[in-house]
C-alpha cells in the first residue's frame, strides 16, 4: 500500500493533552513507484551493453561513429524518460494534532501546497463517478466559510483510495470521540 501511518493508526486512543506539540498521527503518502533506483540502474546498463554488441563489429569504420552517436542518443531518451516517469516529488503528508489538521502536498515539480483545518469540522467526500478520477477523494472543512476542498491521493488507484478514506474516516471518528 503506497501509504503509511505512524504510528499504527488502529492503535489510537483518545488523545491525552490537546495541546501536545507533536503531532499524534503522521500518515505518508506517495505514488507507487514500479522500478526501485537498482532496477533503473539494471536497465540503462542491459541497453548500454545491449546496444553495443552490434556496434563492436563496426570498430575502425565510419559507421562505428554513426551507431555510438544513435546509442547515446537512446541511451540519454531512455534515462530521461524513467526519470521522468518516477515522479520522485510527488506526495502527500498530513499531520494530526487533536485539535489541528494539516494537509501538505508536494506536486511533481516540487511545489509545496498546504491546508489546515480543525479535525472536528473536516468532512470526507468520495465520489465514485464524475471526479476527476475514479472514488475521487477530497477533504473538507466544514467549519470555514469558503469550504475549500483539497484532493487526496488523486495518484492511488481507486482500491487504495477506498482503503484511504476508511482508515481516514476511523481516525476522525476516534478523535472526535475523545
Amino acid at each position: 500500500m503506497p501509504y503509511q501511518w505512524s504510528p499504527d493508526h488502529r492503535t489510537l486512543t483518545r488523545p491525552v493533552s490537546q495541546t501536545s506539540a507533536e503531532p499524534i498521527l503522521r500518515l505518508d503518502v506517495w505514488p507507487h513507484r514500479s522500478m526501485p533506483n537498482t532496477g533503473f540502474k539494471t536497465a540503462i546498463w542491459v541497453m548500454f551493453i545491449a546496444g553495443c554488441l552490434p556496434v563492436v563489429a563496426f570498430i575502425g569504420t565510419a559507421a562505428f561513429w554513426v551507431l555510438l552517436a544513435c546509442l547515446l542518443l537512446t541511451l540519454a531518451a531512455l534515462w530521461t524518460a524513467l526519470r521522468r516517469s518516477d515522479r520522485p516529488h510527488l506526495r502527500e503528508q498530513i499531520l494530526i494534532w487533536p485539535n489541528q489538521m494539516a494537509l501538505s502536498h508536494w506536486t511533481a515539480k516540487g511545489e509545496l501546497k498546504t491546508w489546515e483545518a480543525n479535525p472536528y469540522w473536516v468532512k470526507i467526500h468520495m465520489r465514485a463517478g464524475g471526479g476527476p478520477v475514479e472514488h475521487y477523494l477530497t477533504l473538507q472543512s466544514s467549519a470555514t466559510d469558503t469550504g475549500r476542498a483539497v484532493e487526496l491521493g488523486r495518484f492511488l488507484s481507486p482500491e487504495e483510495r477506498q482503503a484511504l478514506r476508511n482508515d481516514l474516516a476511523f481516525v476522525l471518528s476516534q478523535l472526535r470521540a475523545g
